[in-house]
């Protein structure tokens, strides 16, 4: 059986890469319920586990040099968040993992596009499959040690 929470931290991690992907380079203030849904805080004002978890992704990809924000907004966000450099090449370069097949009469220009890391993690988060979401998130943290 699998670490659910793991699976977790890697769908967190990539939908928030994702967003900082679409808004760069401008800074964008990430919300933990637009990532991992809504949540009502407890009678002592406490977020739940899931909530916590995927603030602290947040902020351990921030710790890995992935992204970088100016604040925190109450454990609820990240504000004024965007790629590091490192991101943005990790994201943006070719991957040689790939989940959807390229198709053979394709412009050379989709073709490379498609080939991106970036492609493939927008692939990976539509399928919703948990195996595909870890699988490409596990290649683009090896890959990131490299830049």
């Amino acid at each position: 059986m699998g670490d659910l929470h793991i699976d977790d931290f890697y769908k967190d991690a990539a939908r928030i890469l994702l967003v900082l992907y679409q808004y760069f380079p401008r800074p964008y203030t990430v919300y933990v319920e637009d990532i991992s849904g809504p949540d009502e805080p407890d009678e002592y004002g406490l977020h739940s586990d899931r909530h916590q978890a995927c603030f602290s992704t947040m902020v351990w990809l921030a710790d890995a040099g992935l992204l970088r924000y100016v604040d925190v907004i109450n454990r609820e966000a990240i504000d004024q968040a965007v790629l590091t450099h490192k991101a943005l090449t990790l994201l943006t370069t070719r991957s040689e993992i790939r989940f959807q097949p390229q198709e053979e009469s394709m412009p050379a220009s989709v073709a490379d596009e498609h080939a991106s890391h970036v492609h493939q993690l927008r692939f990976a988060v539509k399928s919703g499959a948990s195996f595909t979401i870890r699988r490409i998130m596990q290649h683009l943290l090896t890959e990131a040690k490299k830049h």
